[in-house]
């Protein structure tokens, strides 16, 4: 796709988004079933059904997905399609663009071994490598807008309102 046709492309959406701000407001949804038989959970995905289970520093096999694994491929999804997105309508042209994100995290707060070591990664790096001809002020401007663009950069970078509830069924 190029930018005219990405601009064509959205040109419609953004009127509409414009004038009916309401008509931008989305929902997103993700499903899954906990397994009765281990310790996972089945998710329906666009691809079919991905089991998710614990990673082998938890105890897990292996075996199954690991969602802090699935939380950094997201990230790195998002960011690279963003890039592209950003590259293309700045008529950025990218002989090679990669994408890498890697997070630390202590499993003893997972593990309930320390109270005082955190749940959840301590720090998360995205990182991108491309090839091009365009100044630099092209990259970071690519950089810049691919930062405030990205969903789940941004999600994770500013911590959403999030709920949790328990239903009896």
């Amino acid at each position: 796709m190029d930018a005219a046709t990405l601009r064509a492309t959205q040109a419609p959406l953004k009127e509409r988004f414009k004038s009916d701000p309401a008509a931008a407001l989305i929902t997103l949804r993700a499903n899954g079933a906990v397994d009765g038989d281990s310790i996972a959970c089945k998710l329906e995905t666009g691809r079919g059904l991905a089991t998710a289970g614990l990673h082998p520093s938890a105890g897990g096999s292996g075996g199954d997905l690991c969602s802090g694994d699935m939380l950094l491929e997201a990230l790195v999804a998002c960011a690279g399609v963003t890039l592209k997105a950003v590259a293309t309508a700045l008529e950025l042209p990218l002989s090679v663009a990669r994408v890498s994100a890697e997070g630390d995290l202590d499993v003893r707060g997972a593990l309930g071994i320390d109270k005082e070591a955190p749940v959840g990664f301590r720090e998360i790096r995205l990182r991108f490598e491309v090839g091009t001809d365009a100044p630099q002020d092209k990259l970071d401007l690519l950089l810049k807008l691919t930062e405030r663009y990205c969903v789940v950069y941004q999600t994770i970078k500013n911590g959403p309102k999030v709920s949790v509830a328990l239903e009896r069924v």
